[in-house]
This record gives structure tokens, C-alpha cells and sequence, in this order.
């Protein structure tokens, strides 16, 4: 399934939810031809993030809504900050309100805090990571938005890279199993996807580069020193792989670690302890 059929879906499961045998409090309040315009007015400072969604939610409950934008995805807004105006059948807009303000909402409180973490790497190598540690159903949109707020998407889902974590390697029987295993997977079914391989110690991490043939390792829950020796022993040993600082990592420490040289710190509080951004859809 395509991205666009994704979001479709998750529109549409959203609207059937929200609206189930109909709006009744609109419905006996608002004549069927009454039309009129609403504006979506920025209470709060940040990045605004799902104006792009918003739209197709108008337009997936009525298309001949019309939204004229002042400011797209990616703008860094104000409280008083008008985003854009959606005028016609005052019906559909009152039916859809919710449901864009809340996926614009979450989704821009995601790309303001992505944004602050992203301004923090400032002078040094490192991105920031998302996780998978996303609301059901929304994985995708929180997703965008912190690619909107400057960030890098790990990967989406189970489909889409191979990543050997804890779990795997214990029941897997170890390291070496574990990367051999993924390795003859990929040889077997000719899939090409990208080996990631979490290590919880020095002696993994060496077990690690000893065996080879992943793409990037994962640092679980080292300290800013460790990570810096680890930083060491990869280039030391002449190894390309790709580094990744996850575990705990918050807006105070995101810089220490930064700072060792790593290529990657992935932090699971861009999507699972968001503050969404002040913002609201009044009638003008």
C-alpha cells in the first residue's frame, strides 16, 4: 500500500469514527446551503506540520471545499499566525474541524520538537532518528512531520530494513547468528534491504565488527563516554559501518553525544511524549 492510499485510509477511518450516522448537532443547527469561511489561527509558537493533510481531509468529505493557504508545511509560526481560510458549505467544515485540528495539531508539535533537537546537532555530523514508538494507525504522519521539522526517518515498519535488536540476537543465539541469519534471508528471498544490529556492550560491539555485513550498529544505552570509545574502535578498525546512539537520549544529552561522532541518535520522545502546538479553526 502506497503512502497516499495509507493516509486515505487513515482519513476516512478517522471521519467515520468522528461523524458514525451523522453530526447531528450541525445537522439540526445549520442549514444544508449555508456557506461561510473559517480560519486556522496559530495560538501557540512553532513549526506548523499537516496543512497538506488538512487539505485532503476537506476534500475527502467535500470536494468543492476551497483552502487558500498563507503558510505551508515547514513555516515557523506565531501565536495570531492565520495558516489558511477554507470557505463553502459551512456543514463540512463544521464536520471536519476536528479531525484536521487534531491531526495538525499532533503533527505540529512533532516538527517543533524535531526542530529544537535538530537545532541542537548544529556543527556536528548527527541526525536525529524518529522510532517506531508511534501512535497506531498514525505511524505515517508522525513520520512526516518529523522529516518536516528537519529530521530523518529510521525505518516505517517491520517491511523496510532489517534491524536485529536485543530480543533477536538472545533468541537468535548471539550475535554472529543473528547477522548470518538476516544475511541468508536476504541471499534467499533477494530482498535488499539495509541490516541494523543493536549492541549492548564493548564485546558485542566487537563480536559485531569482527562478523561484518551490517549496514549500521546501534549503541543501546551507552554513555556519552562510551559512545566516544566506540566511535574510536569503528575507525580504528578501518569499518564504514554507519553509527547509531539510541536508549534514553533526551533534549539536555542529545548534544554530548552529538559530539562523539556518530552518525545517527534516535529519540522515541519526538513521537510518544509530543505536547501538540496551540492552534484552532474559527468561523470568520
Amino acid at each position: 500500500m502506497t503512502e497516499k492510499e495509507l493516509i486515505r485510509n487513515l482519513i476516512l477511518l478517522a471521519l467515520t469514527e468522528d461523524i458514525g450516522d451523522g453530526d447531528h448537532t450541525t445537522l439540526c443547527s445549520i442549514p444544508e446551503t449555508e456557506e461561510g469561511k473559517s480560519k486556522l489561527l496559530i495560538k501557540e509558537e512553532g513549526v506548523l506540520a499537516g496543512v497538506d493533510v488538512g487539505i485532503d481531509v476537506f476534500h475527502a468529505f467535500d470536494p468543492e471545499l476551497q483552502v487558500e493557504v498563507f503558510l505551508g508545511d515547514g513555516s515557523h509560526v506565531k501565536p495570531g499566525d492565520v495558516a489558511f481560510i477554507v470557505s463553502g458549505k459551512v456543514r463540512s467544515i463544521l464536520q471536519t474541524e476536528r479531525l484536521v485540528l487534531n491531526i495538525m495539531q499532533r503533527m505540529s508539535g512533532i516538527a517543533t520538537i524535531t526542530n529544537r533537537y535538530m537545532k541542537l546537532l548544529k556543527g556536528t555530523p548527527a541526525k536525529v532518528l524518529d522510532t517506531r514508538k508511534t501512535t497506531p494507525g498514525m505511524r505515517i504522519l508522525e513520520k512526516q512531520a518529523v522529516k518536516i521539522g528537519g529530521g530523518e526517518n529510521h525505518r516505517i515498519g517491520l517491511f523496510d530494513m532489517i534491524l536485529l535488536k536485543d530480543n533477536h540476537v538472545d533468541f537468535a543465539g548471539g550475535i554472529e547468528n543473528a547477522i548470518r541469519g538476516a544475511q541468508r534471508y536476504l541471499k534467499e528471498k533477494n530482498k535488499k534491504l539495509k541490516i541494523e544490529i543493536e549492541v549492548r556492550n564493548f564485546d558485542e560491539l566487537e563480536e559485531a565488527l569482527r562478523v561484518g555485513g551490517m549496514d549500521r550498529i546501534m549503541l543501546d544505552n551507552f554513555a556519552p563516554a562510551q559512545t566516544l570509545e566506540a566511535v574510536k574502535r569503528v575507525k580504528a578498525a578501518n569499518n564504514r559501518v554507519e553509527l547509531e546512539s539510541s536508549g534514553g537520549i533526551t533534549i539536555d544529552t542529545i548534544r554530548e553525544y552529538a559530539e562523539t561522532g556518530v552518525d545517527y541518535i534516535s529519540v522515541g520522545a519526538l513521537t510518544h511524549s509530543v505536547k501538540s502546538l496551540d492552534m484552532s479553526l474559527k468561523a470568520i
